[in-house]
Order: structure tokens, then sequence, then C-alpha cells
């Protein structure tokens, strides 16, 4: 088991315990030996004029922690290199009610990450900020902003349907900039928070990161309980992420379980809404495209002219960084993207692949991704749905079931598509 300590620096004992990774949030102990997160962040919702309630800021605190120890903690160093024995301490400003569903977040962080987590909730963490110059957002919901195809047309038809969300993103390099444009472009840029983890860890870190969407649902907690301490009601968070992706059902036997991101898939936003709920926060969050497939969302978005012009600036690739900020053209998501791109009749004005020519890419080494992606088509094609999805749909309710199989083969048919176009079937 290793251990992780997340807490104000006041709380920092005189000896650090060896073996023990420590964090400081919000603020730096200014010891090399001690990790940060958070950041700066107090100082963004003070621009941002909000005040948020003490449990919607204490999720916060708790997310960033989760995210940190996902980042601090090597799943090299585990007996199987890849899950993980972590007992995380967190400290809040109010830690009773988190105590109080201490294991369901332990099961919620336990799909998310693969790992078996011990969560200790103790006092003494910051308290909720108060803005000096607080501010009236005439806003009626919250979409997530991140940069992508998906939340791209989830702004575009919410704009287009007359609401005014709260868009929030989650800083990421490479991508900034782009959420800043799309939010301008949406009419919303006064409208929009962009916060960052700033998590900066003293030694390796691992990437594999599976916990770090969980602080870009808690930024959205946050937004959402400042309209709802300005309007009242329970506030809709949009989760804008086409079902395919977000069912992200195994392409083959060694890609399940964690292994496979959960990001935006049903089971753990399922998880999430009942921490949320138990926690009283005012929160509902909200799939519109659960259902449908990337291409069919590029193809139904009520602005075909606005997404043609912004589309191509936007980021799916799961390597962006490893390739100087380019997509790589050949993972998973690269893959979808260039296929609904192609079902939809988009232009897909990307401004580069790293690997344009997938069959060229598909005889270089590390191109699983191309060899899984065909496998699974031809493995559709012949064996039919239920080879794919068996077992992994047992968590939808019987009138949902065949919906979410039908948006994974209508998927898997866009990428064969897309692979017969290239040359590779």
């Amino acid at each position: 088991m290793t251990r992780v300590v997340c807490v104000h620096p006041d709380q920092l004992p005189d000896e650090l315990l060896p073996g023990v990774d420590y964090f400081t949030v919000y603020r730096s102990s200014g010891s090399e030996r001690v990790s940060t997160v958070g950041t700066g962040l107090l100082y963004d919702l003070d621009k941002n004029g909000l005040c948020p309630p003490a449990t919607a800021w204490d999720f916060t605190t708790f997310s960033l922690a989760v995210s940190a120890a996902d980042q601090s903690v090597a799943r090299s160093r585990s007996p199987d290199g890849w899950t993980r024995v972590m007992e995380l301490s967190v400290a809040l400003a109010d830690p009773a009610p988190f105590q109080a569903i201490s294991t369901t977040l332990e099961g919620m962080l336990r799909y998310l990450t693969g790992d078996f987590w011990t969560l200790d909730f103790v006092e003494g963490g910051e308290p909720a900020p108060r803005s000096t110059a607080p501010v009236l957002y005439e806003a009626d919901c919250v979409s997530l902003l991140s940069g992508g195809v998906d939340s791209l047309v989830g702004g575009i038809d919410l704009a287009s349907g007359g609401a005014r969300p709260l868009y929030v993103s989650q800083m990421a390099k490479g991508d900034s900039e782009t959420q800043m444009h799309y939010a301008r472009q949406l009419g919303g840029s006064e409208r929009h928070f962009q916060w960052n983890q700033n998590i900066r860890v003293n030694h390796t870190t691992e990437r594999s990161t599976r916990a770090r969407s969980i602080v870009f649902f808690a930024f959205a907690v946050l937004a959402a309980a400042e309209l709802h301490a300005q309007t009242g009601g329970t506030v809709p968070v949009y989760v804008p992420e086409n079902g395919f992706i977000g069912l992200n059902v195994p392409l083959n036997a060694g890609r399940t379980g964690s292994l496979s991101t959960k990001t935006t898939h049903p089971v753990f936003l399922t998880k999430l809404q009942e921490v949320l709920s138990s926690l009283s926060l005012p929160v509902s969050l909200v799939r519109p495209y659960a259902f449908k497939t990337k291409g069919e969302l590029l193809a139904e978005c009520s602005n075909r002219g606005l997404l043609t012009r912004l589309v191509g600036r936007s980021t799916s690739c799961g390597r962006y960084g490893y390739y100087n900020y380019t997509h790589c053209g050949r993972c998973v998501p690269c893959q979808v993207r260039r296929a609904s791109f192609l079902a939809s009749g988009i232009p897909d004005t990307t401004q580069a692949y790293y690997f344009p020519n997938l069959r060229v890419a598909g005889r270089k080494s590390g191109a699983n991704d191309i060899g899984a992606v065909a496998a699974a088509v031809l493995r559709l094609e012949r064996d039919g749905p239920r080879s794919l999805t068996a077992g992994q749909l047992s968590f939808a309710a019987p009138s949902e079931r065949a919906g979410y199989e039908r948006v994974v083969v209508r998927g898997l048919q866009e990428l064969g598509s897309l692979l017969r176009n290239q040359g590779v079937l």
C-alpha cells in the first residue's frame, strides 16, 4: 500500500515520514520535499467572482487530491504493473459528509482508475474562498468545454437552442487557446471558466492519469453550485461525449477493465451522480449524446456552418503531447475522429496527422490501435455485436441496452468505412 497525504501547509508534520507522498493543496509549503496541487485556483475563483459553498469546495479539494495521488504513485511499482493499493488522506473544511460516504467514494474511484483506494478525511482543510467582487452570471446550465469535437458540438447545440451555459474548461497544454476561442465563438466568453489542476510532483510521475477527469467534473460542480446559489433549483451539467467513446467497449481482451478509460462511461457517471446527490449538491449530469456516434453527432449538429468553420482546431488525440501537439492519426480517438468526418460528410480540416496513411502506419511499431480496431470490425461482421458487447452492457436497464448495443455497432461501422477507405481492410 502507498500512502498519499494532501493537507494545508500548516498541517505538515515536523518530520516527513519515509514512504509517504505529501502534497499541500492550494498553497505551497516552500519545501522541495512536498509536492503541490491546486495552486492558483484561489486567485482564479476570486477573479471570476465565485463564492462556492463548503461542500462543493470540499468536493473540489477531494478531487484534486485524488488526481494528485493518481499522478504521484507509479503503476510500475505494483505487483501486476498496473493495479495500485493506495491510502489517501485529505484535509477538508468539513470532512464529516465525505467520511459518511467514504465506501461509496472508494467504489467510484475503484471503477474509474482500476485501483484499490482507502480514503480518510480529516479536519483543517482550506476553507471555501469568498470573492472580493462577486459576479452575477446570467446562465441557466453548465457545459463542459474541453476543446474537443464533442464539447464543441455540445456548445453549438445549446447556444442554438437558446440556452446560456456557463462553459467550464480544464486547462491543458495545446488546448487552452482553443477553449477560449470556442467560448468566444459561442457567444459565451464572459461565461467561461478556465481552471488548472496545477499538479507539481517532486518525483517521476505516472502518465496513465485515469483520475484526471474527476477534477473536470469538480470544476463543473463549482460552477453549478454558484449558479444554484444565484437562481435556485437543480442545475443541469451537460457532458457532451458521443456514446461510442463513452462506452469504450474493449476492442480485444487486452483492453478490458481500467486499461480502457472510463471517464464518461455510464457506470462511472451514475456513481458520480450518486455521490453528488449524497452530498446534497444540486447537480444533474446530462449526457445528450449517449446514443449517438461521433459521426452522427457531427452530422446532426444544429449549426453545420459554424461547426465546419471551427472543428478543425479541436483536439481528439490520445497522444497529442507525444507528437509535439499534433494528432497522431492512428490512436483509437484519432481513428474515431477521422471516421466521423468521413461518415458525416463534414470536411476534415485538422491541421495535420502525424500518421496520415493508416495502411502504412499499421506496419510501424506501436500501431496496435489500428490492428485492434480492424480486428474488432471484422469480428463484428463475422460474429455479430454480442461477440463484442457480451458482458459489457449488463449495467444498463433493458430499455437502454439495445440502444447502447446499436451505438457500438454503428460506431464500429464508421471505423470500418475509414479503414476500408485507407486500404487497411
